[in-house]
């Protein structure tokens, strides 16, 4: 018997790890997994910021926990695993979410910003995805591996935006995730990235007041920015049996700006 569509999105019994879950997109990711019936554990490096997030989540009966650490370094990325491991159980939901942008023109961009913005997005991504994989996963043969890509990821921006190891993490994101779907499906485990467009938030703050928040809504064709509702319903495709025969794809979430043509 074929199960009904609410039994599809239903998330009862799972247990999610969300990275830079503290606030912005990582919190309304945390929200969509926790009212779908998930057990979640959010990370982020600040501990105040995440003892906020969890009071939020629980407020609506989400059972929620935290555990500070940087995704920057190898060390924490070893430590967020085990003791989210040790004090969940099998993790089911891996969300790459953590990520860190920086504003310079391509020709006097420093170095070590290049370093810092392809560490956070690519190599934590990596080496957490690896982790928790080999660890609870690959054994289990099964799991879903969401990465947070960008639709920075997809080509280039306006001159003005000067984010050029921003677009080029996100582009290695997506590539890594259609390879990695490729090598772990062997295992029941599936990979896909999404890509937000324009979502007001601390990261976003910078491009926002350079060239305004009305000017990046109009180059929408809905014509808004994201807002607190709208990646949920993606983030539940991609960790649900709604999504079970969905691999190695990637989802702008932008309000048609990555169809826009010509300007």
């Amino acid at each position: 018997m074929t199960r009904t569509v609410q039994s599809l999105f239903d998330l009862e019994g799972k247990t999610a790890l969300v990275t830079g879950g503290s606030r912005g997109l990582g919190l309304q990711l945390a929200h969509a997994l926790g009212e779908a019936g998930a057990r979640v554990m959010i990370s982020a490096r600040k501990s105040d910021e995440l003892e906020q997030a969890v009071a939020d989540l629980e407020a609506v009966g989400i059972d929620a926990r935290w555990i500070a650490a940087d995704c920057a370094r190898e060390e924490d990325i070893q430590r967020l695993a085990d003791q989210t491991l040790e004090r969940m159980g099998d993790v089911d939901i891996l969300v790459n979410n953590a990520g860190a942008a920086w504003g310079a023109p391509a020709e006097d961009h420093p170095v070590d910003a290049w370093d810092k913005v392809m560490n956070l997005n690519v190599r934590g991504y990596f080496l957490l995805a690896q982790r928790i994989a080999k660890r609870s996963m690959i054994p289990r043969k099964s799991g879903r591996i969401v990465n947070i890509a960008s639709i920075a990821g997809l080509g280039g921006n306006p001159p003005e935006m000067n984010t050029l190891a921003y677009n080029t993490s996100k582009g290695a994101v997506i590539t890594f995730t259609q390879a990695l779907a490729c090598e772990w499906g062997k295992y029941g485990i599936n990979v896909n990235a999404i890509c937000p467009g324009f979502f007001p938030s601390k990261m976003t703050q910078g491009t926002l007041d350079r060239i305004g928040t009305e000017k990046l809504a109009q180059n929408a064709p809905l014509r808004r920015l994201g807002d607190d509702e709208d990646l949920k319903g993606a983030m539940l495709l991609f960790a649900s049996d709604a999504g079970k025969h969905i691999t190695g794809q990637w989802l702008a979430v932008d309000g048609g700006v990555s169809v826009v043509t010509g300007g």
